[in-house]
């Protein structure tokens, strides 16, 4: 069970008034919770079967802005409501809030009562499906990559989010001294989420000023999608309350380094072993795994907008960065868009390095999935690995430098439309071409101080 808090075990907490509020959530494109507060007792009372959400919810920008052009829903449609249906499996406690639990939700079309499509667990879980079907689980990990500031949310905002200033002063990678003094944050972060069932293994300085990463232990793809999202979700909020801010920003200025989130990823055969393990195989590889990869590395320009959804996300991806511009793979190398890692032993797999910290775990998982079963079903060759600089490997083929370039590659990919529908690919197309219409019609700070004299 991916949650730490069974049904009857709420009931009892609710009768003792340990938990008086339920949060009903769900995940938006974004990867976002959104839902609703309830009272803990209606919520046993009756909520536990279903509530109701409007379904511009899969329809919005960061902004929550209305945007025009989705099929799915529409000023013309009405804006009608979605049924969300509590996984009561995802029940669990959160510790950082007074008195609170938190369940996810499943979206469900209001009038046939079948999963949207379109919704980011939904899809995951599609995507889960097809593997079953040939007879592997997939088990994933993922390492999320942030920035801790000094001020709070209010007063980065109120300022214009001008004169940001780090927690720290200095690049603190695997730093003990400078993470001692973000304990006040990053403590509760791990304690309060492995009380959540969140199975944290560890935080560590990144390689930035400022810069934090969590890391959470491997279990099921969904529970990776879910157990990512709380967690994010979390840091935000135990940051507020410490007067702090923290940010999921793919590149926040231009001479810092990005933030990641890196993906590992294998596959588990019915006995509960590691099908991607071949003793005798080369770096210990199965010849599943090596097809596997192929297909994640033949098409990673057709899923990169689910590992980068927004402009700013492809400033990450420059030389000497550890953000990789290349899709091949290589041993133990953090300079290719794919690492294997645990080679020749029971723990290897493959970590895909190209997503940022700003993508959504359910969309950026599925598309892999989707395209590592591509690479099973075409059993495809895998091409020897990359060594040395991967960024000075002038025949490797590049990932998508742009937003607009990786919305043509969804737009055109085969393999995407067969894996989740045509209306499904055209939904996250338009969100895509949102924005780059959004950040087409700004005028940014660069052009005017760049221009305002000179021009």
């Amino acid at each position: 069970m991916a949650g730490n808090l069974t049904f009857d075990a709420l009931k009892a907490a609710v009768s003792s008034g340990e938990i008086d509020t339920v949060l009903t959530c769900i995940i938006d494109m974004q990867g976002r919770l959104m839902g609703k507060r309830f009272h803990a007792q209606h919520f046993i009372d009756s909520a536990w079967e279903e509530t109701h959400c409007c379904n511009y919810l899969l329809a919005t920008d960061l902004e929550m802005y209305t945007v025009e052009g989705y099929a799915a829903t529409s000023w013309a449609g009405g804006y009608g409501d979605y049924v969300m249906k509590p996984d009561l499996s995802t029940l669990r406690l959160v510790p950082w809030l007074e008195g609170t639990a938190m369940v996810l939700c499943d979206l469900l079309d209001h009038h046939t009562h079948e999963e949207v499509p379109h919704a980011p667990r939904t899809m995951l879980k599609k995507q889960i499906a097809r593997l079953k079907e040939l007879g592997y689980t997939a088990k994933c990990a993922t390492e999320l990559e942030f920035f801790l500031f000094e001020k709070s949310f209010d007063e980065m905002r109120k300022s214009g989010f001008r004169d940001m200033e780090p927690i720290s002063g200095y690049n603190e990678d695997y730093h003990i001294l400078q993470t001692t003094k973000e304990e006040a944050v990053m403590r509760p972060v791990r304690n309060h989420l492995f009380k959540a069932g969140i199975p944290v293994e560890n935080t560590k300085g990144e390689a930035e000023t400022g810069q934090e990463e969590l890391n959470i232990r491997y279990s099921e793809a969904l529970n990776c999608a879910d157990y990512h999202t709380i967690a994010k979700h979390a840091v935000k909020e135990i940051a507020w309350a410490n007067g702090r801010s923290a940010s999921f920003l793919a590149k926040w200025r231009a001479d810092k380094v990005g933030s990641a989130t890196h993906i590992h990823q294998s596959v588990w055969n019915e006995a509960n072993e590691n099908a991607f393990q071949d003793p005798s195989g080369e770096y210990g590889m199965s010849e599943l795994m090596r097809q596997y990869m192929a297909g994640l590395i033949k098409y990673a320009p057709d899923y990169t907008y689910f590992l980068a959804p927004y402009i700013n996300s492809y400033k990450r991806f420059q030389k000497g960065t550890f953000a990789p511009t290349k899709t091949v793979w290589s041993v133990d190398n953090r300079t290719a868009g794919f690492r294997l890692c645990g080679d020749g032993t029971k723990a290897v797999r493959v970590e895909c390095r190209i997503g940022g910290s700003d993508l959504n775990p359910y969309l950026a998982i599925a598309a892999q999935l989707a395209a590592g079963i591509r690479g099973i079903e075409e059993k495809l060759d895998l091409d020897p690995p990359a060594s040395g600089d991967v960024y000075e490997a002038k025949r490797a083929r590049e990932i998508p430098g742009t937003l607009r370039d990786a919305r043509d590659t969804l737009r055109k990919s085969k393999m995407l439309r067969e894996a989740f529908s045509d209306d499904v690919i055209d939904h996250y197309a338009r969100a895509a071409e949102w924005e780059i219409e959004e950040f087409d019609r700004v005028v940014t700070d660069y052009e005017i101080a760049r221009g305002f004299e000179r021009a």
